[in-house]
């Protein structure tokens, strides 16, 4: 018994001593440097009305979900092809550019109307265009004034993105039928790199150290309960 609860005040011990690090203390999510506004832009917007869309307005966002993310990261760049008024185009490709550096996107899904089932969402396997792109395609997918299509394609940030950097991306490239095709390289979307927090921050380390099962990562608020419960359990285990 007294073995016992010698080992469970070592255990207590022990987590008290966890470094400031790993219990986020003095962890900003902040990027460290102040941007002008107007300078890094989460989203654009433009839209198409000429005689090909037979005078319908056609309309095309892209957007990052994020407005600041850590290096080695993952972030998802969101296409958007809506209409307005009685056009009912079928886009059937969607070309994406993401910033200089990314590799092939982690992965990729389209959000789009079905008949009987509404709006769907699924995963979609992007293939690389010539000019640098990444691209998904479909036999069409409908697009009418309540019904808007949806690419979403979500990239690793390079290891080396620097702390502060914005991060802009390329722009779109659209394929359907007439009208409502477009090019548009200056729709793009930027966030700026900031530093890891905890979470982020230790998920290596704790690999290491045998601690890199889903008990031993952190979510991205690193929740300091978890840690120290997860903690002082596998002190005591090992210990009895």
């Amino acid at each position: 018994m007294q073995r016992t609860s010698a080992r469970r005040l070592a255990a207590i011990a022990a987590a008290t001593t966890l470094p400031a690090a790993l219990l986020g203390v003095g962890i900003g999510t902040g990027a460290g440097v102040a941007n002008a506004a107007g300078t890094c832009n989460q989203s654009s917007h433009t839209t198409k009305n000429d005689a090909s869309t037979v005078w319908v307005t056609h309309t095309y966002d892209k957007s990052v979900t994020v407005t600041e993310a850590a290096a080695g990261t993952n972030v998802t760049y969101r296409i958007e092809v809506g209409t307005t008024g009685i056009g009912n185009p079928y886009v059937n490709t969607i070309r994406d550019y993401a910033p200089a550096g990314f590799g092939k996107p982690v992965s990729a899904k389209v959000t789009s109307y079905h008949f009987i089932q509404g709006q769907v969402t699924e995963d979609v396997s992007p293939v690389p265009t010539d000019d640098g792109g990444w691209r998904v395609s479909s036999t069409g997918w409908f697009v009418n004034s309540g019904n808007s299509v949806t690419a979403e394609f979500t990239y690793k940030i390079p290891n080396g993105a620097a702390t502060g950097a914005q991060i802009t991306s390329g722009g779109i490239d659209v394929s359907g039928t007439v009208g409502v095709g477009i090019r548009r390289e200056n729709l793009n979307a930027c966030f700026t790199v900031r530093e890891k927090n905890a979470g982020e921050g230790v998920t290596g380390s704790m690999d290491g150290a045998g601690l890199g099962s889903n008990e031993g990562q952190l979510s991205s608020t690193g929740s300091v309960s978890d840690i120290l419960g997860d903690t002082i359990t596998r002190v005591i285990q090992n210990g009895s």
